[in-house]
């Protein structure tokens, strides 16, 4: 197991946040619960399905505290409301007593519709072009002006930071520690290479964590959820997670997208050569998430496989072979 307290900056951030006390917050936001309250699937933050007397279901999250300032949730919140009001896809926070944020007993929280959904299924005709025509409105819509406080990705958030964290941590086992500080080096190094070479690049509002997990799927569409990301970046930081496979696989995944995107934003594809160095990125960056939050109760549960060697031993190699994907010449796509 990780030593205890190795590398923590915080501890049961959620542990005061009972059913009871859900339910006080509720009452004092004027929801009016009936009682009825659902854990839903979220690390990050705490989020519930609550139950209303004589009104529809609605989500409740509460927000980490220290993971973003006011100014920011309040940015997230205003770029979902402005997608909403331009019938883009999008969950947007209600209007409580005026504001989209509250402050109750010591937590940050926000309510939101319960939008019903099934998972995405893009391999249907014309799933993918649909798909792109939603994420090509987003873009449009998130081209127009720039976020003042949410971040940009460049920089230490490219992996930088996060390799830090992971080396601080304590939780790499002896033997592969070198290996790793050496291997992730490497790919940080190829990272930075690449994004120079694809400058300069177009930051835009995006969604900023846009994977299937973020997306409910009805007849007419998708339904984008969760903007908790939302940042300045390329728009390819909103596309390369729906390429994967083959080549092949990959050339037609993208055309389907881009058929759909294309009918409402331009995409530079200069910046296809970024998708390698983002799925690396992400990589280094997703462990080192878990390895902040590990003495949060929920990631030990969700991530056990964290606590073992042998995830660390091929952790790296996976970052050993990232490295040659950044390095290697970009997938044609176009």
């Amino acid at each position: 197991m990780p030593p205890k307290g190795a590398g923590v900056s915080e501890r049961q951030p959620f542990s005061d946040l009972s059913p009871d006390a859900v339910l006080k917050a509720a009452e004092q936001l004027g929801l009016d619960p009936d009682g009825r309250l659902f854990a839903l699937n979220s690390y990050e933050n705490r989020v519930y399905r609550l139950g209303r007397h004589e009104a529809e279901p609605v989500v409740l999250k509460f927000y980490r505290a220290g993971r973003w300032s006011d100014a920011q949730i309040l940015e997230e919140h205003a770029f979902a409301t402005e997608l909403a009001a331009a019938e883009i896809p999008v969950v947007a926070p209600l209007d409580i007593r005026g504001a989209t944020l509250a402050h109750v007993d010591g937590f940050r929280v926000a309510a939101f519709p319960l939008r019903p959904g099934g998972t995405p299924e893009l391999d249907p005709p014309g799933a993918r072009e649909l798909l792109g025509r939603t994420l090509g409105r987003i873009h449009a819509l998130g081209a127009r002006q720039r976020f003042q406080y949410r971040p940009v990705l460049a920089g230490d958030r490219l992996g930088a930071k996060a390799r830090a964290t992971v080396l601080a941590s304590g939780y790499l086992p002896q033997p592969t520690e070198a290996r790793y500080a050496e291997v992730s080096a490497r790919l940080l190094a190829a990272i930075d290479t690449v994004w120079q070479q694809a400058q300069p690049l177009r930051a835009i509002r995006l969604h900023g964590d846009c994977h299937l997990g973020n997306i409910l799927w009805r007849a007419s569409g998708p339904i984008f959820v969760d903007l908790d990301d939302c940042m300045m970046g390329p728009a390819i930081q909103d596309l390369w997670m729906f390429l994967s496979g083959s080549p092949d696989e990959q050339r037609w995944q993208w055309s389907g997208l881009l058929a759909g995107y294309e009918q409402f934003a331009t995409f530079d594809f200069t910046e296809l050569q970024l998708i390698e160095a983002l799925r690396a990125s992400r990589m280094i960056n997703h462990a080192a998430w878990i390895a902040e939050r590990w003495t949060d109760p929920a990631f030990p549960r969700a991530f056990p496989w964290f606590a073992e060697p042998r995830f660390w031993e091929r952790h790296t190699s996976d970052l050993a072979e990232q490295c040659e994907a950044v390095s290697a010449p970009p997938l044609l796509l176009q």
